[in-house]
């Protein structure tokens, strides 16, 4: 079993209306919410791909499949938590998270301490491991056409004293 291991993770979710704007595992005041089959977080479903990647265990998909009723609609912090569960049952545990939301509006950085304490907690981390940033595509592509937001994770496993 190798000592350190990493893992990016990337998701996108559409804009909708009638939808909240759950991003790290709280709610964000707007007009839109993003569409999917869970809560739609798009920061957490990235971190979740970033864990998973980092020790070869797939994707989100296919830990817990859009076409299965038990997900619909699910709070993306379970999601969350039930990969950690599995990543800390192969021995390992979160060093650092480092990750990046793309979207035009609303700004973030309001809200960006209560989601690395929200994931934080998850985590079962210090709030210095927990890396979130966000950022514009300046007007570019989907996003900057305000169409759906992007994110990007990257994670440090490492394995656990035994």
């Amino acid at each position: 079993m190798q000592q350190f291991r990493t893992g990016f993770g990337y998701d996108v979710h559409q804009l909708a209306a009638d939808r909240k704007l759950i991003l790290g595992g709280i709610e964000i005041p707007f007009d839109r919410g993003l569409l999917g089959h869970s809560d739609a977080d798009v920061l957490l479903h990235a971190i979740c791909d970033a864990l998973l990647g980092a020790l070869a265990l797939g994707d989100i998909g296919s830990h817990f499949p859009d076409d299965n009723d038990l997900y619909k609609n699910i709070d993306s912090k379970i999601l969350l938590k039930n990969v950690y569960v599995i990543i800390k049952e192969k021995g390992y545990v979160l060093s650092n998270l480092d990750s990046t939301v793309v979207m035009e509006k609303p700004k973030l950085r309001p809200h960006i301490d209560e989601m690395r304490k929200t994931i934080s907690e998850i985590l079962e981390s210090e709030i210095d491991q927990i890396g979130v940033k966000a950022t514009t595509s300046e007007k570019l592509g989907f996003v900057g056409k305000e169409e759906g937001v992007e994110a990007f994770a990257n994670v440090l496993l490492i394995k656990k004293d035994n």
